[in-house]
């Protein structure tokens, strides 16, 4: 299926979700995320979910990071499609911006190269680990800009796709994505 159309189905996918479903999904997927060899780094690039939207409670996740002792790096939306990223500490003031976005509004600016593992919102996903989001190319372009050999964690509500047919080489697939039912693995070695 094409992006356009995949998006336009799981937002509505997404709009039927209840908010039981969804906060039992949140709870199932971070419980997965303890089975992946992912927890001997220190900087954990999360994001905080667009509660209209009915994104993926995230808090679960930030929970896991906070008892595990990690540097946790949350996202600002900055220009056309670019991120600045900031360390989540318990001074971190948010204020949602436009969008609904949860942002820091200052703080201790992390570049990208140091950030070891980003956890990827996302609307829907293939069997190959490319992934449809907004449209907009944030999480591309920031993960162009992160060391090549960053873990890109999914997190999605719904399972795979057969296919996405419109990939383009710009597009950064997945390494692994997680569902309330099932952990993909797609490209670590």
């Amino acid at each position: 299926m094409l992006k356009k159309d995949l998006r336009k189905l799981f937002l509505e996918k997404r709009k039927s979700t209840s908010a039981q479903s969804l906060l039992d999904g949140g709870l199932n997927i971070s419980n997965k995320l303890l089975q992946l060899p992912i927890w001997d780094f220190n900087n954990y690039h999360i994001y905080l979910p667009i509660e209209n939207k009915k994104e993926i409670d995230t808090s679960f996740i930030l929970s896991i990071l906070q008892g595990k002792d990690k540097n946790v790096v949350i996202p600002k939306m900055i220009g056309v499609n670019g991120l600045e990223n900031y360390l989540l500490t318990d001074n971190t003031r948010l204020k949602k911006n436009k969008w609904d976005v949860p942002e820091p509004i200052d703080g201790i600016k992390i570049e990208p190269q140091n950030i070891d593992v980003v956890f990827i919102p996302l609307l829907a996903f293939d069997n190959k680990g490319n992934r449809v989001g907004y449209g907009k190319g944030y999480y591309d372009t920031f993960l162009k800009q992160c060391k090549p050999n960053v873990i890109k964690v999914g997190l999605s509500i719904f399972n795979s796709i057969e296919a996405i047919t419109d990939v383009y080489k710009d597009d950064v697939p997945l390494d692994y994505c997680i569902t309330p039912e099932k952990i993909y693995v797609f490209n670590t070695p």
